[in-house]
């Protein structure tokens, strides 16, 4: 029968961090954070516009929840790619097992989203960013070469929720003072955890931004965020990149070439 051999091959590409349904058959059903990731995609779903026509990347696409969905909301054209061969082969036996065999995957790290060669109407980066060793150049790289329109964006946050605002140019000292600006240890100021070792028994977990953080990184890298009914994940429209002398076009002059 269909659901046995089903089975036996989402055992053997075992273990799944999406839960998804396929045919009756969950990937992950006792998955700790519950039905994940579709618990957390129903908070913010309505916080995607009509994407009927739109074409869309999924960076870090894993076993492929979030590219079937835009494909079942409608998208075009769905690219999926990951660095882990086994998270792709989840992701094409997820989509194949649901109708959904016109959704590409590809081997390909965020670091090298140049050589798509094209760009999209939106961009899906949920989950990678604290996974990364250099979080704001993979930001100044989706800008530069891929995100035309929309990005998703989530991503671990730790400490204040509190978002304060702050100069545009930061003073070396208080005003008639020798003492260093006091908005550097307020909560709400942006600020970037660096997790040495592990964090929840995984050693990718290498950041953890605050609210504040987060907002801020995304604005340096050319994107507009909005929060959405979940407090980590962000929907963004593309702005012109601040600081661009600093972005990947100065640093990597020979990667350079996307249009901003």
């Amino acid at each position: 029968m269909r659901s046995d051999g089903l089975r036996e091959e989402i055992e053997a590409l075992g273990p799944w961090f999406h839960n998804i349904d396929l045919d009756g058959i969950e990937t992950a059903p006792d998955h700790f954070l519950g039905d994940y990731p579709r618990a957390k995609f129903e908070r913010f779903a309505d916080a995607l516009p009509d994407l009927a026509g739109k074409t869309v990347l999924d960076i870090g696409c894993n076993a492929g929840f979030y590219a079937i969905e835009m494909k079942r909301r409608g998208a075009a054209q769905v690219l999926g790619i990951d660095s882990d061969d086994r998270y792709l082969a989840q992701a094409r036996l997820a989509s194949e097992a649901m109708g959904y065999r016109d959704i590409e995957f590809a081997k390909l790290s965020v670091y090298d989203v140049a050589a798509i060669g094209r760009r999209f109407d939106l961009v899906i980066f949920m989950g990678v960013l604290y996974h990364l060793r250099h979080p704001l150049l993979a930001l100044d790289l989706i800008r530069e070469h891929v995100a035309d329109d929309m990005l998703l964006f989530q991503t671990m946050q730790q400490g204040s929720d509190e978002v304060i605002d702050v100069p545009e140019d930061h003073p070396f000292f208080m005003p008639g003072t020798s003492e260093p600006p006091a908005f550097f240890d307020a909560p709400g100021y942006p600020r970037m955890h660096f997790i040495e070792r592990e964090f929840a028994h995984d050693w990718t977990n290498w950041w953890a931004p605050n609210a504040a953080c987060s907002q801020a990184m995304l604005r340096a890298a050319g994107f507009v965020p909005e929060r959405t009914a979940e407090p980590d994940v962000y929907f963004c429209r593309t702005a012109p990149v601040p600081y661009a002398d600093f972005g990947p076009a100065a640093v990597y002059p020979a990667r350079a070439g996307g249009e901003r």
